[in-house]
């Protein structure tokens, strides 16, 4: 029902301020989970989907970012010669084919539905993906995959979706559900940062979306919304009103919110735990760090 999803945009242009002073030189995207930069986790889980566009939404500062997906030579040259193959095919992943990668600048900070709408020359009357990659999700089959899988039977828009506390509802947007159906939510509104006596569920949205053009549209009226700015979430529910179906997609995987440091730092150390080479290692030292702190109480 869906029409193929092959664009993909990845909105960075945030100033990453979190992590100052680490982002005063280091664009936050391009901070390591492990060895393997935040955006490089975001890109690996499109390709898997089956995106072949991917239009970055940048701003000044963001330089260290394009240049990680360019070729790299010199660094290639000296690997080859030191017959380092295995890095060599660790480099291949992140090189992006000519024309595949496009960067857009978002001059002011007005807010995620802006930094999208600064997209919609590239997008045209198409359908497309919007992947947040402070939202790192571990799952067997990435996110965004099964994502694409739901909505090819639905059609519409489609939006990542998780269960929070109730408490916690007011710091994301939050779906209005209609119809329940499982992996599959209808939805017949959201809303964006509610207060909690206003959250109408605890079904937060996280970042990955699949959107109709007409969301687009919807952007280009930059009605601003909460905070003063032009909201994502507020353009979606505005296609409910216009019969454009809006749906939620519980998925199958642990997202970690590496927007926060708290959140960075749990990331690290499961991605860590995941890979052979360093999992015993980690873990024998995490635990004589938790029995030292447990007998020192």
């Amino acid at each position: 029902m869906g029409k193929k999803v092959t664009k993909a945009i990845f909105p960075v242009a945030g100033m990453g301020t979190r992590f100052l002073p680490a982002t005063k030189s280091v664009p936050k995207e391009i901070m390591t989970l492990v060895d393997r930069p935040l955006v490089q986790y975001a890109i690996d889980e499109a390709r898997e989907a089956g995106i072949k566009e991917f239009i970055f939404v940048t701003s000044r500062g963001k330089g260290a970012l394009e240049d990680y997906f360019d070729n790299s030579p010199i660094l290639e040259q000296e690997l080859r010669k030191k017959g380092k193959d295995e890095l060599l095919e660790t480099l291949k992943a992140t090189n992006m084919e000519s024309g595949a990668i496009a960067y857009i600048r978002q001059h002011k900070a007005l807010g995620l539905g802006h930094a999208v709408w600064c997209a919609k020359r590239l997008i045209g009357n198409e359908p497309f993906a919007v992947i947040l990659p402070d939202d790192v999700i571990a799952a067997e089959t990435s996110c965004l995959k099964q994502m694409v899988e739901a909505y090819e039977e639905t059609g519409g828009n489609m939006v990542a979706a998780m269960e929070v506390p109730p408490e916690k509802a007011s710091a994301y947007g939050v779906l209005d559900p209609k119809n329940d159906m499982g992996s599959v939510i209808e939805a017949k509104g959201m809303v964006e940062k509610p207060a909690p006596e206003d959250a109408p569920s605890n079904l937060a949205v996280i970042g990955r979306y699949i959107l109709a053009p007409s969301v687009m549209r919807n952007l280009n009226q930059k009605r601003q919304g909460a905070g003063g700015e032009i909201q994502l979430t507020d353009a979606i529910a505005e296609d409910i009103d216009q019969g454009v179906p809006v749906f939620g997609f519980r998925f199958k995987g642990k997202r970690y919110d590496c927007g926060s440091k708290a959140g960075f730092l749990q990331a690290t150390v499961a991605f860590a735990l995941e890979r052979p080479d360093l999992r015993d290692e980690l873990m024998q030292y995490l635990q004589d760090v938790t029995s030292s702190s447990n007998a020192a109480q």
